[in-house]
């Protein structure tokens, strides 16, 4: 069997084969990623554009990750499950962090990702002291979508680009295993990439961090509606599911589907005691 990914083994990748890492949200999802050899799982807050049909990220509570972690972690993959602490979950205290990270540790998480820089060190450093492994995420951050303005490109200007190499500087040094850069520019990416001791996993974020990650829906194809400029697919998994769906559909008011093979049926012995005139005669109860 292959080895589990930990902490400890994403850290040591930094400047090595690259990382990757894909969203998952149910069993289902975590088991096509683990067999594809994936490195981490994230169970991201994403859940809630993706699979819940919010519009935005901050729909979702400590009790909705936690039930999808689960589910996540029931499907026993190699690949480390981390899991996205929802909006306001870690804002208030350190110490209602650490229990709302436990939380989504006993659901089956082994590390949890939190957005923001500098700020957001002393609640980093009080979930590693609570050896609760913790993934950074900087530039864009869904969870603040409205004091940015909206889904847009960070760290485009010098000053800009010099306060997220800080952060990530500031998350590194408070214990962070890694950090998700998210839409920014290629130098920046870069640049931070140099300078910080652990792993940056990027998405919209060019090709030179030590990973990449995209949502499993975008990349499949399963979600068709957005088409961010950094997604790639890999799939057209929604269109071969319609055509399937409507292929059976049609089956079904052909009158095809089932077919007699794929019924169930008495034996002779019982269809004759009824009085049963049935089609397949002779076949034994299956």
């Amino acid at each position: 069997m292959a080895q589990q990914v930990t902490a400890p083994t994403v850290r040591a990748a930094k400047g090595g084969t690259p990382l990757v890492m894909v969203t998952a949200y149910d069993a289902p999802t975590a088991r096509i990623a683990d067999e594809a050899g994936v490195d981490v799982i994230l169970v991201g807050d994403s859940v809630a554009m993706v699979v819940l049909g919010y519009e935005d990220t901050l729909q979702v509570t400590v009790a909705d990750m936690a039930h999808h972690v689960g589910a996540v972690a029931r499907a026993r993959p190699r690949a480390m499950v981390v899991a996205d602490m929802p909006w306001l979950s870690y804002h208030l205290s350190t110490d209602e962090a650490v229990r709302n990270a436990a939380t989504l540790v006993r659901a089956g998480a082994a590390a949890v990702k939190l957005e923001g820089g500098r700020p957001r060190a002393p609640v980093v450093a009080a979930l590693v002291d609570a050896q609760i492994p913790v993934m950074g995420h900087l530039g864009l951050t869904p969870q603040s979508v409205h004091a940015m303005g909206g889904y847009r490109v960070q760290g485009q200007q010098a000053d800009a680009a010099g306060a997220l190499l800080d952060d990530a500087r500031a998350l590194a040094g408070a214990g962070c295993f890694a950090i998700v850069l998210e839409c920014v520019p290629r130098e920046v990416a870069r640049l931070i990439t140099m300078e910080v001791p652990v792993p940056t996993i990027g998405i919209g974020a060019g090709p030179d961090c030590d990973g990449q990650v995209l949502v499993l829906h975008d990349l499949l194809g399963l979600e068709d509606r957005i088409a961010p400029k950094f997604v790639r697919r890999y799939g057209a998994l929604k269109a071969d599911g319609v055509a399937a769906v409507a292929a059976y559909a049609g089956d079904v008011r052909a009158r095809s589907f089932p077919s007699d093979a794929e019924s169930y049926h008495l034996s002779d012995d019982a269809a004759a005691a009824l009085g049963i005139d049935r089609p397949g005669a002779g076949r034994r109860t299956g």
